[in-house]
């Protein structure tokens, strides 16, 4: 019987399909730094859009509050004692500060002066009740002024896996000057991450559409991050949230905005990410890109 000889994989490849491969890695790792890059420019714009969501609770909070004193505190009213009066109250408020209309909050509270919530303005209150000092004890410290804090809140489900949530309080003066009631606000990570996700992706339409590839956007995602974790908009695929949780990207930005590379599922990204130190300490912002 003849002998059959089977070579090498490598001796099969011609120089030629070699040279072919090796130009497709170069090729990968070029495009995953042009991603890289472009992940720079996108999330440079996003922290300043962070700075400027910040500045619509930290100026409208303040406003909405005096707003209160004169809807739920005049003439020493107790808010515990008129429920529905505090929801409709702070739905007024929303919409009349200019800066709380705008603002990215999933919802406004008001807590007795001990954190008992008293009401917020969704039409179902998972709140009521809950002591958000015992919570959230940063948040104690609005009983004195604007202050902001970030936590969790219990029994918080989530079909997109673990969330934050940040939160701000403002003190409600009565007229004697004492606090009579707390002002509150705030949203999750991944539904604010969801927020500039969007935007992102108003803002890479557009390029499209003015560079004539319309409907030509790359593969991209949002997140914010801290030393808790990554925090992806929902549809994220986990593989790739885990891609950028592996990154170390508390460390990575610790003296500035951070890039790099990597490969998921065979196709080359690239990510970027920036400090949001307004939002939260040690938090911010991180962009996953890849192009078509």
């Amino acid at each position: 019987m003849k002998q059959t000889t089977f070579a090498p994989p490598t001796a099969l490849l011609s120089p030629a399909i070699g040279v072919c491969l090796c130009l497709a890695a170069a090729g990968c790792k070029d495009q995953a730094k042009e991603s890289a890059a472009k992940a720079a420019q996108n999330v440079t714009q996003l922290g300043t859009l962070v700075d400027s969501d910040v500045g619509e609770v930290e100026r409208g909070m303040p406003e909405g509050a005096k707003r209160l004193t004169k809807m739920v505190l005049a003439n020493g009213a107790d808010p515990r004692q008129d429920v529905a009066g505090v929801r409709t109250s702070l739905g007024r408020v929303r919409r009349d500060v200019q800066d709380l209309n705008l603002a990215k909050s999933t919802f406004f509270a008001l807590a007795d002066a001990s954190g008992v919530a008293i009401r917020n303005d969704l039409e179902e209150d998972v709140m009521a009740g809950q002591n958000l000092f015992a919570v959230f004890p940063a948040l104690a410290k609005a009983r004195d002024g604007y202050v902001t804090t970030v936590g969790v809140f219990p029994n918080a489900s989530t079909k997109n896996g673990p969330d934050e949530d940040w939160i701000a309080g403002v003190p409600v003066k009565r007229d004697n000057g004492t606090t009579g009631a707390v002002f509150v606000t705030g949203w999750t990570y991944r539904y604010f991450a969801r927020h500039l996700q969007e935007s992102l992706k108003d803002r890479l339409t557009d390029e499209a559409k003015a560079s004539g590839d319309v409907g030509k956007i790359p593969v991209f995602y949002v997140a914010v991050f801290d030393k808790t974790g990554v925090y992806s908009a929902p549809l994220t695929p986990q593989v790739d949230e885990k891609a950028l949780a592996d990154q170390d990207l508390v460390g990575k930005t610790a003296g500035g905005p951070a890039q790099g590379t990597l490969a998921i599922t065979d196709r080359a990204f690239g990510w970027a990410a920036v400090r949001t130190p307004r939002l939260a300490p040690d938090t911010g912002v991180v962009v996953l890109r890849s192009e078509l």
